[in-house]
């Protein structure tokens, strides 16, 4: 009754071996907003040995609703999430060691953290990182777990180095649809239960049991009750850049990276993204209203929000007007687009 592992020891595929293989291991988390919160929190309860948390952001009211880790009062003191989640896993389980870094994630900074990591979580908010994780995983032979969430639809996938199709094999080029969590929402179920199969596969991985890895790529939509399991396995493609014969990595290297630049003497800052993205601008507008007044035509979109203004060409270039802080420009443009 005093062993606080026993009931997952209890578990066979676990036992008291997998436990002390649990209580060796390191794994990297990348975000800790929705995904990130209930991930720590499992795998802290979990007994891992060692946990590493990145994050740029601080916690807000928005986040309590889904965020677990977090307080009112750490959204009144706008307490970075990384000092807040690791208060919060410390408390939980003391045994664990929690290193945390606030930083925004670029290869540069990563690279530093990978040392002894045995196992990467994608708790992000953005396909520019996650492909970033995904050549990193692939250059240093890192199996990660993939996980999205937005209203009331998941997706998650498993990628082990050398085995499965990766990240690129999948969707060849990043995504964006221009749908986040601020501009269409999220329930906490939806969080919960990608969390819930992103932590079992962890835990698979971190025991060698490679051979329970679920092989598909799991989506689901938990207000419309609809699940779906994609084989990808034979989409493992030998001339992908990431994960084929002769890799380059592209996107850890700059030329494939979002681009920033202030804009001398106009107030502003442009953001590029690493390839065109051609918004559907009539769904945008949509999604954008809440946020302030709506222009369009053929070429462009506008968005006056109170204290900054909006545009994005039809390219996917996009000018914030009203802000210099570098920062504070990439956090709008990914919780607004994706």
């Amino acid at each position: 009754m005093y062993n606080r592992y026993s009931r997952q020891q209890l578990f066979s595929p676990v036992g008291e071996t997998g436990q002390q293989l649990i209580r060796q291991k390191h794994v990297l988390l990348i975000g800790v907003g929705a995904l990130g919160s209930a991930c720590a929190e499992a795998l802290v309860r979990a007994g891992i040995g060692k946990l590493t948390i990145i994050d740029r952001d601080y916690v807000e009211w928005s986040n309590l609703q889904r965020q677990q880790l977090y307080t009112e009062q750490d959204a009144k003191e706008k307490v970075p999430k990384v000092i807040a989640a690791k208060k919060r896993l410390q408390s939980i389980n003391s045994e664990v060691e929690i290193n945390e870094s606030i930083l925004d994630a670029c290869t540069e900074r990563i690279l530093p953290l990978l040392e002894d990591v045995d196992v990467m979580v994608d708790a992000t908010d953005n396909f520019d990182v996650r492909f970033m994780m995904n050549d990193l995983a692939q250059k240093y032979q890192i199996p990660w777990v993939y996980g999205s969430c937005v209203g009331s639809y998941g997706a998650t996938y498993t990628i082990v180095p050398g085995k499965t199709p990766c990240l690129h094999c999948l969707l060849k080029a990043i995504p964006n649809t221009g749908m986040t969590c601020d501009t269409v929402g999220i329930i906490s179920p939806t969080v919960q239960i990608v969390a819930a199969y992103q932590v079992a596969e962890v835990l698979k991985l971190l025991v060698g049991d490679e051979e329970a890895l679920r092989k598909n790529y799991l989506t689901f939509d938990v207000w419309q009750n609809q699940h779906y399991e994609i084989n990808v396995e034979k989409i493992r493609s030998s001339d992908c850049p990431s994960c084929g014969k002769s890799p380059t990595y592209p996107y850890l290297s700059y030329e494939n990276q979002t681009k920033l630049d202030i804009l001398c003497g106009r107030d502003a800052i442009q953001i590029r993204p690493p390839k065109p993205i051609y918004y559907n601008l009539d769904q945008l507008a949509v999604q954008l209203r809440p946020y302030g007044d709506i222009q369009k035509n053929p070429y462009l979109l506008a968005c006056q929000a109170e204290d900054y203004r909006l545009v994005i060409f039809q390219d996917g270039r996009v000018v914030l007007h009203g802000i210099q802080d570098i920062q504070k420009a990439k956090t709008i443009y990914y919780r607004l687009l994706g």
